[in-house]
């Protein structure tokens, strides 16, 4: 079963099988659009499309359809086969085959017809995150910011060009979010993701860009290249960066890169809090302070590991 597509075609399609799957070239954007088709005879079908990267040639399709169910599984806190299935555009038996193997090897736990991810992730992503000596003397750092200024703090780093928590503490006054440990984040949209670019050379900067673009998250997020760069200019310049509502309405946030000897970006500290206390001295003087000497310390002890 073949297609020609292009940017301007519609499909609607009525076909037998539970689901096809094709992919073609896109060439404008050295990618490949990989299209699953499902449906029934004589019924339109369903269109999932999306795009992958150049290394798409070399993955292993029921490897990317086994994190597909683990994603979705995270994304909606567990489902049914059928949902799966129907989300996916995939048969439920094959769907089936997948979350037995994660069953039985206890990735995925089954509570009456829905199935969760399990308690085995939790484990790989702790040794994830404890086996670099750095993150933990960062995490010692983490605790002490939220403890001394009452707010949250939080250490980020960056991974296939998001912003990613990998420390959090909160203080007696934080406000509570939703940035879990392990997040993925637009790497723009917050203060530490931008003290992280600041670090880095203008060359990544544009490939991340390019790679991940500038989703809007609030009416406050920069989407304008130009603009980005240059508050990277300026971040460069004055060595912390702010995040003033990017990310979440009503909060504001302080950061400053932590980088190893030779420049090269750890990930970055930062404290976050209300609009209405983040502001004036303290987020302008008091918390830059106060967060490029955590930076400096810890920079300094991440030398004599």
């Amino acid at each position: 079963m073949t297609h020609e597509i292009d940017g301007s075609q519609r499909l609607m399609i009525g076909i037998s099988k539970p689901f096809a799957l094709f992919e073609a070239p896109d060439d404008k954007h050295g990618s490949v659009i990989h299209v699953r088709i499902f449906g029934t005879f004589n019924k339109p079908a369903k269109l999932l499309m999306f795009m992958k990267d150049n290394s798409s040639r070399n993955r292993v399709t029921t490897t990317e359809t086994t994190f597909e169910i683990i994603e979705l599984l995270k994304k909606r806190d567990g489902g049914r086969l059928s949902e799966i299935a129907t989300e996916l555009g995939l048969a439920k038996s094959t769907i089936h085959r997948h979350l037995s193997t994660l069953k039985d090897l206890e990735y995925v736990i089954q509570e009456d017809d829905v199935y969760r991810t399990g308690f085995r992730f939790l484990e790989i992503g702790e040794q994830t995150r404890t086996r670099c000596s750095e993150y933990q003397l960062a995490h010692e750092k983490v605790t002490a910011l939220a403890s001394e200024t009452e707010e949250r703090a939080q250490f980020i780093t960056e991974e296939f060009g998001r912003g990613v928590y990998i420390f959090r503490e909160i203080g007696e006054h934080a406000v509570q979010t939703d940035s879990e440990i392990g997040k993925r984040i637009p790497i723009h949209a917050t203060a530490a993701g931008k003290a992280i670019l600041a670090s880095l050379p203008d060359s990544r900067v544009d490939e991340i860009i390019e790679q991940r673009g500038l989703p809007s998250l609030t009416k406050h997020t920069i989407t304008s290249k130009s603009t980005l760069l240059k508050e990277i200019d300026e971040i460069r310049e004055q060595g912390y960066s702010v995040n003033d509502q990017e990310n979440t309405v009503g909060l504001r946030a302080v950061s400053v890169p932590v980088k190893y000897e030779n420049g090269e970006p750890l990930g970055a500290l930062s404290i976050s809090g209300p609009t209405h206390r983040f502001q004036g001295e303290l987020l302008e003087q008091t918390l830059p302070d106060l967060l490029l000497g955590t930076a400096n310390e810890l920079e300094l002890n991440i030398q004599y590991l």
